[in-house]
């Protein structure tokens, strides 16, 4: 971790990542308290206006983007959880998009896998993710591989994450994602943000 944390609001962009109501309820051991530091996080970065994207997982009536091979998001067809405007699929109202903000639905695992997230950072010539999300071994490690791999710079808010096993999330934080991002907590970024 770097003595001091800098991150540029005018190139940088806050991800929040699958704080969907169910995801929240089944994959997290203190749902209040992470909301709590996430809706001050993502207070801190509209006040630096950094912009706040939001992932969400959803499919259309049907669940066409699912394939019977792919075991995760079978069990998900047959539940119809995340169907286009279910409850379940809704972000938490906690840390819930201001009108203005993206709102980038995915179909798999990763923010990038099949979505115009790329597309999006590109055009708003954003090169730094602060990545908040649930859950850790899901979205943020998928996210992060991709975007190292396409040399996006990586903060990962550490208490912002969170996963239904604290052991798998504990080494994720601490001996896999350093390779690849700078792990920080929610007010390591709220104090770069407001100094920058």
């Amino acid at each position: 971790m770097p003595e001091t944390l800098a991150i540029d609001p005018k190139t940088s962009a806050l991800l929040v990542m699958d704080f969907q109501r169910a995801v929240v309820q089944g994959f997290t051991a203190d749902p209040e308290a992470l909301l709590a530091r996430t809706a001050r996080l993502i207070a801190a970065a509209r006040a630096a206006k950094m912009p706040v994207i939001y992932v969400v997982v959803g499919f259309r009536p049907g669940f066409p983007e699912v394939s019977p091979r792919n075991r995760s998001f079978s069990a998900v067809r047959q539940s119809g959880r995340f169907a286009a405007g279910s409850g379940d699929s809704e972000v938490h109202a906690a840390v819930a998009p201001a009108a203005d903000e993206v709102v980038v639905t995915k179909h798999r695992v990763s923010a990038f896998a099949g979505t115009d997230l790329e597309q999006i950072l590109r055009a708003g010539e954003l090169r730094t993710l602060v990545l908040a999300g649930i859950a850790t071994s899901g979205v943020v490690l998928s996210t992060i591989r991709h975007a190292a791999d396409a040399d996006y710079e990586l903060v990962v808010v550490s208490d912002c994450c969170d996963d239904r096993d604290p052991e798998v999330h504990r080494v994720l934080l601490e001996k896999v994602f350093p390779r690849q991002a700078t792990v920080v907590d929610a007010d390591a970024v709220a104090k770069a943000l407001a100094a920058g």
